[in-house]
């Protein structure tokens, strides 16, 4: 593997929910042993079953559990851990967090603190990004916490603009500002929700883009300057910035797009020496209009649509790469021609008195949950991932269907009759696909 990783290898997975419970079967699979922590709610999670370790590391409430930086290292201490896998979300993309791991001499499976802390950092992000040749769309010129610098930026810019969270993600922070009589209370609104999120105060502004598709590519680094593009994957379908549905590749994306697309992140990633996963995420308006939005230093929620199509397992080449081995040591597997996957979410916490998941060919499932499972009111909502594979998106979407179809979760209202009414709305199921970011919001409306 690397001199990084020796026998009784241990990393400690400092997440919870389906992505811990993906990244230890990835660990396991090497032939390493796992750490699992976890809060007083998770005390009876998946995740925590299958470690070979777990440490509780606080009570229920984020900032005490999942975001306390002090306990995680405590317990990546006390069980003598050899590395640290963050997930998505949380401390993922802290790089004060990377920095402290780093300096205890514990492996960091992600991006280096350096590297978190620029792409953090969206003045400097898109100040390299535009020296490397990647479209930007115009913005502030630099974060700020306080709203009144907020609002002077915004008239600069010219309405609508987009109010985004620095440290934001999977649409938490997120607000789009028409004019000028709603930014103060739409800031406080955005400001609060990415605090309790991840704690971080500070805000960027972007002119609005409208009517866009959300593209993004996602990359795998060794941070030697050598790096290989996965292709892209179509983010459209959201809900108030949340993804719900993405598929790979964009069935929707010009082919001379998808070559420039691809080439100025495969770029941009050699020019940073960039270690690990990552994801350029860009707004598409049509051929050759397309504007980077930021990047994300972090394994995604949707990656495992990338691994279908790829044939690369890339929670797996992480660990990998964080040990020291190239992208040519990189293995690569079985491919398909599409995936899809849709998030089910809890629309309520509670218990799940009654499970049934689909099986068969080309449907995987991402899950943490289990009959009699206590989906608490602390976390995320997103409870299952279904990823369907064709040879075709015809043939995927089908698939998918009747996967949704068949899943059956008692004990809690989820929003599997929405999915199923997305996938086969005429606007979606369309070649011509008359989808943007806005369209779910607006069916939603009606």
């Amino acid at each position: 593997m690397g001199e990084k990783f020796v026998d009784n290898f241990k990393v400690l997975i400092a997440n919870r929910g389906e992505i811990a419970v993906r990244i230890i079967r990835a660990v396991k699979m090497l032939g390493f042993q796992t750490v699992a922590v976890y809060s007083s709610a998770d005390k009876d999670s998946l995740h925590v079953a299958m470690a070979d370790e777990s440490v509780q590391i606080g009570p229920s409430n984020v900032a005490d559990s999942y975001l306390n930086q002090k306990a995680i290292l405590a317990a990546a201490e006390i069980t003598h851990a050899d590395a640290i896998h963050p997930g998505y979300g949380f401390l993922s993309e802290n790089p004060n967090f990377a920095k402290q791991v780093e300096e205890m001499g514990i492996v960091f499976i992600g991006p280096t603190s350096e590297v978190i802390a620029q792409m953090g950092d969206k003045e400097k992000a898109r100040q390299f990004m535009s020296e490397a040749g990647v479209p930007i769309v115009s913005g502030s010129d630099s974060f700020f916490e306080d709203v009144d610098i907020g609002f002077k930026q915004a008239k600069k810019i010219g309405y609508p603009v987009m109010l985004k969270s620095v440290a934001g993600g999977g649409g938490k922070g997120m607000r789009l500002v028409s004019n000028q009589d709603s930014f103060k209370s739409l800031f406080e609104v955005a400001q609060s929700e990415i605090m309790a999120s991840v704690g971080d105060p500070r805000m960027y502004l972007e002119k609005f883009v409208s009517k866009p598709r959300h593209i993004e590519v996602q990359i795998l680094g060794d941070g030697l300057g050598n790096a290989i593009v996965l292709g892209e994957r179509d983010c459209t379908i959201q809900s108030h910035h949340q993804k719900v549905i993405e598929e790979a590749p964009s069935h929707l994306l010009d082919e001379t797009t998808r070559k420039k697309m691809l080439a100025v992140s495969l770029n941009a990633v050699k020019r940073m020496a960039y270690r690990s996963a990552g994801t350029f995420e860009f707004l598409y308006q049509g051929p050759g209009k397309f504007y980077f939005m930021e990047m994300n230093t972090r394994i995604q929620v949707e990656h495992a649509i990338s691994e279908e199509v790829s044939g690369i397992d890339i929670v797996s080449a992480q660990i990998q790469l964080a040990s020291g081995r190239t992208i040519n040591d990189i293995s690569i597997g079985s491919k398909n021609n599409f995936a899809i996957e849709a998030r089910v979410s809890a629309l309520s916490a509670g218990t799940i008195t009654g499970l049934h998941l689909p099986t068969g060919l080309g449907i995987r499932i991402e899950t943490a949950v289990y009959q009699g499972y206590k989906v608490p009111p602390y976390y995320d909502a997103m409870i299952v991932k279904i990823i369907a594979t064709g040879m075709t998106r015809h043939e995927t979407l089908k698939r998918l269907q009747i996967a949704i179809e068949e899943t059956v979760i008692l004990g809690v209202e989820t929003n599997l009759d929405l999915l199923m009414r997305i996938i086969i709305h005429p606007d979606y199921m369309s070649d011509k696909n008359k989808t943007d970011i806005d369209w779910l919001d607006f069916q939603m409306k009606e």
